[in-house]
């Protein structure tokens, strides 16, 4: 597919998320062979004031290899335009952002996320700012709508064609389900059948089998993957090789989770030190743990150990046992 003027395969991505998509584990990513990848979302007015945390979030984009997307959020066009302009020039990467389908309370409640699909003209105004402030391709990351009530992906995505953002991305829930129920693919297609610019599918898309119905349910241009993906990367090397070959590559076996929670570990602790990182990486265990033998027991005792070598030991004594 084509963003703008950049041509990306395969089509199939890693979506922002808050506390996943970060530097040690988008590494893991683009070995399983994806090209574009979203950081997680960066605040505007975080970026306008020096914020550390804001800084860190973009920082190493720089050394990756394949494409990146910075994603943007806040409420106010200006504070949207500047940080646009200032990532995208300050930093070698590919597109621009706007997240409008963030439900967190402490996103929305300031008038951001998936707050903004309550508001279309104030949805148009921060799209037009932004295409016009930044330096490469902006997109759109939003929800089905705000509620089952005022379901209005559509609309916002006619809205951003006509702001000149360059591709849509839908997840096909409310921001009232949040990651709750069904996503709804319908809704997907109907945005499909209503731009001209591509339109990215999020929602529901936990194996290669899924991929392959979401696109041929709703004729989108690229697939996101979200919590799928959470401990287990593996899912993008699955999909990639099916819609290429149609063959279903084996699993990971149990010892090859550990073995990549390990190495998630050392890139973890390198990157944020052993102090921030050791506790960045325990949901990350937790979820390659998912469904090994006395997870509750192992998950438990990985919460209590401070120290890398202490739980690298732990988990390798652990692998041992698989």
């Amino acid at each position: 597919m084509k963003i703008a003027d950049l041509k990306i395969e395969p089509e199939v991505f890693l979506a922002p998320m808050a506390g996943v998509s970060d530097y040690p584990y988008r590494q893991l990513v683009r070995e399983m062979g994806v090209e574009l990848i979203y950081t997680e979302m960066v605040s505007s007015k975080g970026y306008e004031y020096g914020n550390k945390r804001t800084a860190e979030l973009i920082e190493f984009d720089k050394g990756e290899n394949g494409k990146i997307a910075v994603q943007i959020f806040g409420e106010e066009p200006e504070f949207m335009a500047r940080a646009a302009e200032g990532i995208s020039t300050e930093y070698n990467i590919d597109i621009i952002d706007i997240n409008m389908g963030c439900p967190a309370r402490k996103i929305v409640k300031n008038g951001a996320g998936s707050a903004l699909m309550k508001d279309p003209g104030l949805a148009f105004e921060i799209i037009k700012a932004t295409v016009n402030s930044a330096e490469v391709p902006v997109t759109v990351k939003m929800r089905s709508g705000w509620d089952e009530d005022n379901i209005n992906a559509v609309e916002i995505a006619k809205i951003s064609e006509a702001a000149g953002a360059a591709a849509v991305a839908v997840h096909g829930r409310t921001r009232s389900q949040f990651y709750k129920g069904q996503a709804d693919w319908d809704i997907i297609k109907n945005v499909v059948d209503s731009v001209k610019i591509p339109v990215i599918a999020n929602g529901d898309i936990f194996s290669a089998k899924d991929a392959e119905e979401i696109f041929n349910e709703t004729g989108c241009d690229g697939i996101m993957i979200g919590r799928a993906a959470q401990g287990y990367p593996w899912i993008f090397k699955e999909i990639i090789e099916f819609l290429n070959t149609g063959r279903l590559i084996d699993a990971p076996s149990n010892k090859e989770k550990i073995e990549m929670a390990l190495r998630h570990l050392e890139l973890a602790v390198d990157y944020y030190g052993e102090k921030h990182g050791i506790p960045i990486m325990r949901k990350h265990i937790s979820w390659y743990l998912k469904g090994m033998p006395n997870a509750g027991v192992i998950k438990n005792k990985v919460n209590q150990l401070a120290k890398k070598d202490k739980l690298i030991s732990f988990l390798s004594e652990y692998k041992k046992e698989l």
